[in-house]
């Protein structure tokens, strides 16, 4: 998994084993056989605890910005619910508006939903009439304070997320590019990548639960092989139990 997967580290590799495969492993001892580890940051506690609190109910966005072949900047609109981590939307575009940015809420705001709250920078973009569109929804915006990127701590892990296991990788040749690129990222996020924060978990698991092996540290008994999928063209690889045949 590490020479397949090179930017993945110890969590990650033991979170895949142990949701995939079955095997139960502590990221200690996967780091032995690693070159290094990187270390987690931490986070306040006040306006944190507020958002634990109501994690299922406030959804995190934010704008990150990708350079194509040719120079052109493109501007990547991303949503994700806190709670399971899982991303709502995400959209590009060369010239990001303020009637652009509510149509994007809209996409994913417009219908029944369980959000009561919508945190965003102090950006131009989400100017006064977005957040009216908001109210409109039924959510209320949350603008972090000046020069406070950890009040968007989610986020921003998020973003940064996607820049390490995804555009540090690849160069998009143009906005049709960028989307397809993002949207089979935003599918291996949700449904394949493993979140330590999660316990570890993934934010849409898989209905096949992973057969008993008796064993923490072993496969299960004979019958199952380990497959692989590539994702993004061998940038990552998705791991699963499938049993072969006789």
């Amino acid at each position: 998994m590490h020479r397949e997967n090179p930017t993945w580290g110890e969590e990650r590799i033991a979170a895949e084993l142990k949701l995939k495969l079955g095997i139960e492993i502590s990221p200690r001892t996967v780091g032995r056989y690693l070159d290094s580890g990187q270390p987690r940051g931490g986070s306040g506690q006040r306006w944190a605890t507020f958002v634990r609190n109501h994690a299922k109910a406030v959804v995190a966005c934010d704008f990150l910005t990708c350079v194509t072949v040719n120079f052109r900047a493109l501007y990547v609109f991303v949503a994700m619910e806190i709670g399971p981590r899982r991303i709502l939307h995400m959209n590009v575009t060369e010239h990001p508006t303020a009637q652009w940015t509510t149509q994007q809420f809209r996409e994913f705001l417009a219908y029944d939903h369980q959000y009561r709250f919508v945190i965003h920078d102090r950006d131009g973009i989400f100017a006064p009439c977005v957040d009216q569109a908001l109210k409109g929804f039924g959510v209320r915006a949350l603008r972090t304070p000046v020069r406070t990127p950890t009040a968007n701590a989610f986020c921003e892990r998020l973003v940064g997320t996607i820049r390490r296991e995804c555009l540090d990788f690849l160069i998009p040749l143009n906005e049709r590019h960028l989307r397809r690129i993002l949207a089979e990222f935003v599918v291996h996020y949700n449904r394949g990548r493993p979140h330590s924060s999660l316990g570890p978990g993934i934010p849409e698991p898989p209905q096949a639960s992973v057969p008993a092996s008796g064993h923490r540290h072993k496969l299960p008994p004979e019958g199952y092989g380990v497959k692989s999928t590539p994702v993004l063209g061998g940038l990552h690889h998705e791991y699963r139990l499938e049993k072969e045949a006789a």
